[in-house]
């Protein structure tokens, strides 16, 4: 999403980004990342529920697609940080319209499960 930040700016879009990681944790990941947008710690993990991203099954958290995903961000230059916390917990792409309308709801099954960002632009330029 970095890569068109640009892009994203221009079509008016807000980014948050949602972890359960607080703390040092989430302080590493924004500056690592260099990352601008919020980032918004639930350490309920209310909003997860809410959206279905429960816990997922052992070969997609850590089979050969996940550590396909760690191996591209390692030869990018990311550092992967061990965590304390759940390795099983899911995450996901949420897309809410300015009416509040989900037009993506997409729940990964694991770190290499992820709408590229071509197809969640694609129903943003749709929907305008």
């Amino acid at each position: 999403m970095r890569e068109i930040e640009n892009e994203i700016d221009a079509l008016g879009l807000r980014v948050l980004v949602v972890t359960f990681e607080a703390g040092t944790l989430a302080q590493a990941y924004v500056r690592d990342t260099n990352l601008e947008w919020p980032l918004l710690v639930d350490e309920t993990r209310a909003l997860y529920r809410g959206y279905g991203m429960e816990h997922g099954h052992w070969w997609n958290v850590y089979g050969p697609p996940a550590w396909w995903v760690y191996a591209k961000l390692l030869a990018k230059g990311r550092r992967l940080r061990a965590s304390d916390s759940d390795f099983d917990q899911l995450g996901g792409d949420v897309l809410i319209d300015p009416d509040g309308i989900v037009r993506i709801h997409h729940v990964g099954a694991g770190p290499a499960d992820r709408p590229s960002v071509a197809s969640i632009l694609a129903c943003v330029k749709k929907g305008s």
